[in-house]
């Protein structure tokens, strides 16, 4: 593929729509490889993906509707998702009434399972892509915020040409993917406007809403603890938390992917549930103890040598007897089960502090510290 001369007309100095124009020539009809900055990368990937399944810019689009039975099928396969995401879309069609912006979910393939907001219905450019059942995969409707998102499972925000087809140049969106509890791409969440102003900041908004809505999906899950996370200095119980579940032993049930991106050890999707001890270096009764003596905050260890705020909460008081470990009423306090987690390490590393701090992710004088030991002499 031949490279466009750096010399180039640069972005910054054409108007946004003339810029996506260039790009469109370079890329579809001259096949010339883009200088960073013209459209978003994404944007040209998409458009190669597009090329390479034989559509062509002029070509008509269908916007196809599923068949009665797949619509079905569709409908039980995401009942979980639309219902869970239905206040969370609500509120966002609000939020955006006065921007001539409407919010479409989809499902992982990008068929429309839920949509909200001020949507002309009389406007077929409207009423067309927000029909539930309609499909806007990238294979179906070429280049949106739609096929992009769960292609490149990012954030995107695509306006006017940056579509691949001729005849959807007349929207602008954002889209951001959302994730399940088991960390698998289960949809996406899209703001769409018809010959709207450009607000390149609605990539902000998508991409906030669409956290809400997987930490309500990951809450949804069966449970006997949340355990909310933040590094330390960082305030806890925002949407900027990870929230990890678990059930009365310890197995985790769910994670946000914000918990997926701090703590590593985590099971991809498809795998079996990883306990909890295999990714925070305590004894995972400290998580239910803290919970009854009220403690709201915790310092842990990660096997990494990091640590983490970790805010442990009961699902509910009265589901806590019946959830909660049944042995946990005659464990030991907080100081002794961790001066019996140092003392273990400090054991399994024959007796070197040093080793031992370093599996804990703690000072060798904490070690000291809590095992009531001098700390050697320097001199």
């Amino acid at each position: 593929m031949r490279q466009i001369p750096s010399n180039s007309l640069a972005t910054s100095q054409a108007p946004r729509l003339a810029s996506i124009e260039h790009a469109r020539r370079a890329v579809m009809q001259d096949h010339v490889a883009l200088p960073a900055g013209w459209v978003a990368p994404w944007v040209e990937r998409s458009w190669q993906r597009c090329m390479s399944l034989g559509l062509h810019p002029q070509d008509a689009v269908a916007f196809e509707m599923l068949s009665v039975q797949q619509m079905r099928r569709t409908h039980d396969a995401n009942q979980r998702l639309v219902q869970t995401a239905k206040p969370i879309l609500e509120g966002l069609g609000r939020a955006i009434v006065n921007t001539r912006y409407f919010a479409i979910l989809t499902n992982t393939d990008g068929v429309v399972v839920d949509v909200s907001g001020a949507i002309d219905r009389s406007d077929p450019r409207a009423n067309l892509i927000t029909r539930i059942g309609t499909d806007l995969s990238e294979s179906s409707v070429g280049t949106t915020a739609i096929g992009t998102a769960l292609s490149e499972l990012q954030p995107v925000w695509l306006h006017r040409g940056e579509h691949f087809f001729s005849s959807t140049a007349h929207y602008s969106c954002a889209g951001a993917p959302l994730f399940g509890p088991d960390g698998a791409c289960v949809g996406m969440l899209d703001l769409t406007g018809i010959d709207a102003v450009e607000r390149p900041e609605l990539k902000h908004l998508v991409t906030q809403s669409a956290c809400k809505i997987e930490n309500a999906l990951v809450l949804a899950q069966a449970h006997s603890l949340v355990v909310r996370l933040n590094w330390p200095g960082n305030a806890l119980g925002s949407e900027a938390d990870g929230i990890i579940c678990l059930d009365a032993d310890g197995w985790i049930t769910g994670a946000n992917q914000i918990a997926r991106q701090m703590v590593p050890n985590m099971a991809a999707p498809g795998q079996q549930n990883v306990h909890v001890s295999e990714v925070f270096g305590i004894p995972y009764q400290m998580l239910f103890d803290a919970v009854r003596r009220s403690e709201t905050v915790l310092e842990i260890p990660l096997w990494t040598g990091l640590r983490l705020q970790a805010m442990p909460i009961e699902r509910s008081r009265e589901e806590f007897a019946v959830h909660a470990d049944p042995r946990a009423s005659n464990s030991l306090p907080l100081k002794d089960i961790e001066t019996a987690l140092i003392r273990k390490a400090v054991d399994q590393a024959r007796g070197n502090v040093a080793e031992a701090a370093r599996t804990l992710g703690i000072s060798r004088a904490t070690v000291y510290r809590k095992l009531g030991q001098q700390r050697p002499s320097t001199n």
